[in-house]
């Protein structure tokens, strides 16, 4: 992403540094793929299994339709939501009641593969935000 493109001024033979490609300001910050104790597919273990998402910018961004996916495809799409500037939210895999930093999937069977996956967030539009891969070591991982 660090990536630059130089672009000549036209008849000035002035070069200026573009970046390539911006940053998302919302960021995969941390991925906690292997729930804590026994995985019993309980609601409570299905929750101990969670991405937490970062907004770095000062101000808040709307998320609605972004996408939080694994390899497999298994799916999390954003509702109406607004992260708030430099605020996380964390996206359960289980049920329970969304709230300003904690939403969840409802899903009933595990999403995040303890022996490795890759946790991707996608634009409304489909293209890539952020992507977090991890190996066998757990339970968790910073991206």
């Amino acid at each position: 992403m660090g990536a630059t493109v130089l672009a000549g001024a036209l008849g000035t033979g002035v070069l200026a540094a573009v970046p390539a490609e911006a940053a998302s300001a919302v960021q995969i910050h941390r991925v906690y793929f292997d729930s804590p104790g026994k995985d019993d597919r309980s609601n409570a273990s299905l929750n101990g299994e969670w991405v937490q998402l970062y907004n770095s910018a000062r101000t808040s961004r709307q998320l609605k339709g972004y996408k939080l996916r694994d390899r497999t495809g298994y799916t999390y799409t954003f509702g109406s939501f607004t992260l708030g500037g430099r605020k996380s939210v964390y996206v359960h895999t289980g049920k329970g009641s969304n709230t300003a930093t904690h939403r969840y999937w409802g899903r009933s069977a595990y999403v995040w593969n303890n022996t490795g996956d890759t946790a991707y967030l996608r634009y409304p539009n489909g293209s890539a935000a952020d992507s977090c891969s991890w190996g066998r070591k757990g339970p968790s991982t910073y991206c």
